[in-house]
């Protein structure tokens, strides 16, 4: 399975920003082993529904330390016996749109 997900405190540094929680999430997500993408706005893990959920949450608790509140958005693709999904799924696109364009 993917799953897609932002996680961030509601509390902020006096700029606004949440980088610095917000990057302790991503230093769990890169310590799970499991295979990932972030960018601006999410960070994508591909693995097995337990294994996947068990980082989400080690991610919420880290950030539940930094304020009385932390939101989360998920999203998840689950397609039971298929790996290798964050880089095929990009190859299947990059394919497709080469094709429609004559290339």
């Amino acid at each position: 399975m993917l799953v897609a997900f932002s996680v961030s405190p509601s509390a902020s540094d006096d700029q606004g920003g949440v980088t610095g929680p917000v990057a302790e999430a991503v230093r769990i997500v890169r310590e799970s082993g499991l295979p990932h993408r972030t960018d601006a706005m999410f960070t994508t893990i591909e693995g097995e529904w337990d294994e996947c959920m068990a980082v989400v949450k080690a991610c919420v608790d880290a950030l539940s330390a930094h304020g009385p509140r932390v939101g989360l958005v998920l999203k998840a693709d689950i397609r039971p016996g298929r790996t290798g999904e964050l880089e095929g799924k990009l190859e299947r696109l990059e394919a497709t749109i080469a094709q429609q364009s004559g290339t």
